[in-house]
């Protein structure tokens, strides 16, 4: 399942860099809406979380506003990630029919195009946080160096959601609304707008078993706290997140013998 990426790197790189400008393509302010998007979303979450339901992280007894929005921020990249390539992915092969009637294409390698993509947005989104660490009272950790290996389960797992989405969504044409509704509903159900110790504790265990919790708190404790990675819960993750990949990448695979009878 990694072979054709490393095979295709070139390619993918390719598609990948023009999907990103070809999202901005027209518009005045170009690329840098990958800044100016994050940025507007994190004003509207800050306001309406610290300003008008007052809620707040602990972080020390004088939490200012900006200490506030960047260990918000920190969960909404990691959601925003997953999001953006689960709720593209089963309209992937649907909006590439020439790929699959017309040329001796690989297609296993348009999940990656999309994950390029969304690595892209989460660098402009995390050059953001880093620049409200600056400006808070928390500063950036030397922890942060550990991050590309806390991201790196989860865009293992990812993938192998999205090679799975994408061949489902051939046969089955509703799972774009659902996966949809879905994204969104995980973003409310992981600890994004809230800590995972606010959560009763006869309900901790369900939100355990959401796949964004574990990476999220990672992510706050390498980027935002100062905390080394749990080690041993990242390989466990991995572990499970290469079995799921393997069997989305399988499924891909099985299934696209009838992309073209369908499309």
């Amino acid at each position: 399942m990694f072979a054709g990426l490393l095979r295709h790197r070139e390619l993918v790189w390719q598609m990948a860099k023009r999907d990103v400008i070809g999202r901005y393509r027209g518009s005045t302010l170009g690329v840098a809406w990958s800044l100016f998007h994050p940025l507007l979303m994190l004003a509207v979450y800050t306001v309406v979380f610290s300003s008008i339901f007052k809620a707040r992280w602990r972080v020390s007894e004088a939490e200012s506003t900006t200490d506030f929005a960047v260990v918000l921020f920190a969960g909404v990249l990691v959601h925003a990630l997953f999001a953006e390539c689960v709720n593209r992915a089963p309209t992937l092969v649907l909006d590439n029919p020439n790929f699959v009637k017309k040329v001796v294409f690989p297609l296993e390698i348009l999940p990656w195009v999309s994950m390029g993509s969304a690595l892209f947005h989460a660098s402009a989104s995390l050059l953001v946080l880093f620049v409200g660490l600056i400006l808070g009272s928390l500063g950036i950790p030397r922890t942060a160096v550990f991050f590309p290996l806390v991201l790196a389960p989860l865009v293992v797992l990812t993938m192998g959601v999205s090679w799975f989405l994408a061949a489902t969504g051939v046969y089955l044409r509703d799972l774009g609304q659902v996966v949809g509704v879905a994204s969104t509903v995980l973003l409310f159900l992981s600890p994004v707008f809230y800590a995972s110790s606010a959560i009763p504790e006869q309900y901790r265990w369900l939100f355990r078993l959401n796949p964004l919790t574990f990476i999220i708190e990672q992510t706050r404790n390498v980027l935002v706290w100062g905390y080394a990675p749990n080690w041993m819960g990242l390989l466990l993750y991995l572990a499970v997140s290469v079995i799921v990949a393997q069997l989305g990448f399988l499924w891909f695979q099985k299934t696209r013998r009838g992309f073209a009878d369908v499309l």
